[in-house]
């Protein structure tokens, strides 16, 4: 075999980085409030108060931002976390500064101007800080320096794709360099790659080269090799890690979560984080909040428009199913002539259909009837972006029908979707049509992502309201 080259750091560099991060945060914190101070502050100058404070959230910072996770190595893992991390930290530290500066009673001597644009300057500079260094690491690791050797154990497409995953990720800072086939009969070896096909040769190997990381490409039913290759490696200074094959069990990502202490693998649960649920609720008020300002005249108009052309009320309300199928009233302008319902039966409007009125008929070509459900989004009960709510008579007959159905209360329902910017909108007469769009709605769920919110928003706007379907 071939002798694998490395160019990696040594195992003390993790800790001189870690002290190197802690001493640049420090700095920061201090020259954000010498720049706020510069800024904001040049007539009165920097009073011995406010350099206490300083110095408060400095030592703060030493002891509270580690708990944070932001010291620990984020090779391969999520940058946009990190900066969140280093946001949620930096506020806590500025938040038990103040608490300490309160029970001094010294607020009142701390100018508010210098203190908020303090925060949102060492904020920024904070994340700049990180952002600058893993661009850095990353041209680095793209150059072939500081990576982690791996050696990956597996067959099939699962350990292909952990591969594949690997190189399609260069700044991430792995290099596989060997395989372990667990199944060299049936299986067929990578090009470029030494292979093995017995263990007690394979660990030699890994040993001889020093390889850091080993990683384990194997379904949940190969638990004796997982065991043999823990006993293997058992007095070996090597990261063993189980990347479990669950996609014939996992309904969404099979991610691991931490459990009462125990570590789980979710195989249908909400495939969405705590994290990920907070940034989407922010940006949900946000945005509704100001497209609730800004379209405030045009919904002015369409409610005059509706109270002027038939009778009714202007708002036309409906019981629908949220999150983990809580029920809740949606709001749309009214666009058809007030009628009468049977019981339990929801009829969808149809082209041409003489219930809708000619305000509504342009409303419902133009979208615009969907505008009141900001006011939802306002209240929690739905999102900017997800699943589109049906009504609960159309949920109870299409969940016993359509594969995967349910799974659209995972989250909020959204004003537009993954569906609706591919062309699935208007009547569902066919359940192949609900499953056209039951199916996108997984693929968003699956794949859940802020950037990918922002591209459908995005596409929702630029393709506009207007659609073949919507009538």
């Amino acid at each position: 075999m071939h002798t694998v080259m490395r160019q990696t750091a040594g195992g003390n560099s993790t800790d001189i980085e870690s002290v190197l991060a802690r001493l640049l945060d420090v700095m920061l914190i201090a020259l954000g409030a010498a720049l706020a101070s510069l800024l904001f502050m040049a007539d009165t100058g920097y009073s011995i108060i406010e350099g206490a404070f300083v110095a408060f959230d400095m030592a703060f910072a030493i002891l509270l931002l580690p708990w944070f996770g932001v010291y620990r190595s984020w090779r391969g893992r999520s940058k946009w976390r990190l900066s969140i991390n280093i946001v949620i930290g930096w506020i806590v530290v500025q938040g038990c500064g103040l608490a300490l500066m309160f029970l001094l009673h010294r607020t009142a001597s701390v100018s508010r101007l210098w203190c908020v644009s303090w925060t949102a300057l060492t904020a920024l500079g904070l994340v700049a800080s990180r952002v600058l260094v893993h661009a850095v690491l990353g041209r680095l690791r793209r150059a072939g320096r500081n990576l982690r050797l791996v050696a990956v154990v597996g067959a099939g497409a699962h350990r292909d794709k952990v591969i594949a995953n690997i190189l399609g990720s260069p700044s991430a800072g792995f290099r596989a360099v060997v395989t372990f086939n667990t199944q060299p009969g049936a299986e067929s070896d990578l090009p470029g790659l030494p292979s093995f096909g017995r263990l007690r040769e394979f660990a030699n190997w890994v040993r001889r080269e020093q390889i850091e990381e080993v990683w384990l490409a194997l379904p949940m039913s190969e638990e004796n090799m997982v065991l043999r290759l823990i006993e293997e490696f058992s007095g070996d200074l090597v990261n063993l890690r189980f990347i479990p094959d669950v996609r014939s069990l996992a309904m969404f990502d099979g991610n691991v979560v931490d459990l009462i202490g125990a570590p789980a693998i979710n195989l249908m649960a909400s495939p969405m984080t705590p994290h990920a649920l907070l940034q989407k609720a922010i940006f949900d008020r946000l945005f509704a909040a100001v497209a609730l300002l800004a379209l405030s005249p045009v919904m002015l108009a369409i409610a005059a428009a509706i109270k002027l052309s038939s009778k009714g009320p202007v708002l036309f309300t409906q019981r629908r199913k949220g999150a983990d199928g809580r029920v809740f009233r949606i709001y749309k302008f009214r666009s058809m002539r007030v009628h009468a319902e049977r019981d339990g039966v929801v009829h969808q409007a149809t082209r041409n259909d003489p219930r809708i009125t000619r305000v509504g008929a342009f409303l419902r070509r133009t979208s615009l009837d969907e505008l009141p459900q900001f006011l939802n989004v306002l209240r929690g009960e739905m999102s900017v972006v997800g699943p589109r709510p049906h009504a609960i008579e159309h949920d109870d007959q299409y969940r016993s029908v359509v594969d995967g159905y349910i799974h659209r209360y995972r989250i909020k329902p959204g004003i537009t979707g993954w569906a609706q910017v591919n062309g699935f909108r208007g009547e569902t007469d066919r359940i192949e049509k609900m499953q056209g769009r039951v199916e996108h709605d997984l693929y968003y769920l699956r794949n859940w992502s802020f950037g990918l919110d922002m591209r459908i928003v995005f596409a929702t706007v630029v393709k506009g309201f207007v659609h073949r379907n919507a009538y």
